[in-house]
């Protein structure tokens, strides 16, 4: 079982930046792939960034060059740097994280970003 717990969100300028946590605890030992998804008002769910446990990573094309995903293995939080935000950007975030055994997904509770001015 794993816990997730994000924080960071808020409101935030158009060309500002922010950075997202997630906090895990449990059995991160069986977590393979990590990854942030957001859901914009009135659109379905999008995955923005995902992490492999070796390293590698993907971007949406939408986000690709400004948002960077990274872990941290002190304390097991994931994290997702955002820089030069506009209104497009604007929804709630979710951290996610994939149990390796049988594909498991665990969810955050959602972070709400708003870049306005």
């Amino acid at each position: 079982q794993v816990q997730l717990v994000e924080s960071g969100g808020g409101l935030v300028q158009p060309g500002g930046s922010l950075r997202l946590s997630c906090a895990a605890s449990g059995s991160i030992f069986s977590i393979d792939v990590w990854a942030w998804y957001r859901q914009a008002p009135g659109k379905q769910r999008e995955l923005v960034a995902s992490m492999i446990s070796h390293g590698n990573k993907r971007y949406a094309d939408s986000v690709k060059g400004r948002f960077t995903i990274s872990r941290d293995n002190r304390d097991n939080t994931l994290y997702l740097q955002m820089t030069g935000l506009t209104p497009d950007d604007t929804g709630v975030y979710y951290c996610n994280a994939r149990h390796a055994g049988w594909g498991h997904l665990y969810w955050g509770q959602g972070a709400q970003v708003t870049v306005s001015s």
